[in-house]
């Protein structure tokens, strides 16, 4: 009878990642809406910058900078959901809403595992090092040759990187 008593409070004491769920999702909105917001601002940016008549050196660099930092937010926030249905469907049930709905191909967000959740999450967050990847190239200075030879090889790594990754992910 203790027996039964311990295992009940034991398997019950999994409800605990109801506050990581629930954390992750607030921080997959929140981070939602400050990429919105850094999306508006640069919009505004844009407007204000055409409508002044305004050209300044770095405009370009600040629009693709504000856009991929935007991106960048938004992945991270997309790994915030992931990780929230994962844990909620490995922990505490199945999320029947998705599973009725037919009109849509919910496998994004069907996780059976924590490798599955793990194999999700680490394949946005490889995506997220490459858009930051790419942000901080944007606003880097080439001082001659070898600085490009440079930046062309980090980029051949990067593709390389990618292409690999999609083929482990295939198998």
């Amino acid at each position: 009878m203790l027996e039964k008593i311990f295992e009940k409070g034991l398997w019950s004491t999994r409800f605990m990642v109801l506050l990581a769920v629930i954390f992750g999702l607030i921080g997959a909105v929140s981070l939602f809406i400050v990429a919105s917001f850094d999306v508006y601002d640069t919009a505004k940016y844009i407007l204000n910058t055409y409508a002044n008549h305004l050209h300044p050196k770095t405009f370009h660099e600040d629009v693709v900078g504000g856009i991929i930092g935007a991106v960048d937010l938004y992945l991270i926030g997309v790994v915030m959901l992931i990780f929230s249905f994962g844990l909620y469907e490995l922990f505490i049930s199945d999320i029947d809403v998705a599973r009725e709905d037919k009109t849509r191909e919910n496998k994004i967000l069907a996780i059976h595992s924590l490798d599955q959740l793990k194999d999700k999450i680490s394949k946005v967050i490889v995506m997220v090092l490459v858009v930051g990847f790419f942000q901080k190239v944007g606003h880097t200075e080439y001082n001659g040759a070898l600085d490009m030879l440079y930046f062309a090889l980090s980029i051949t790594a990067v593709a390389v990187g990618l292409y690999f990754l999609g083929k482990v992910g295939k198998h």
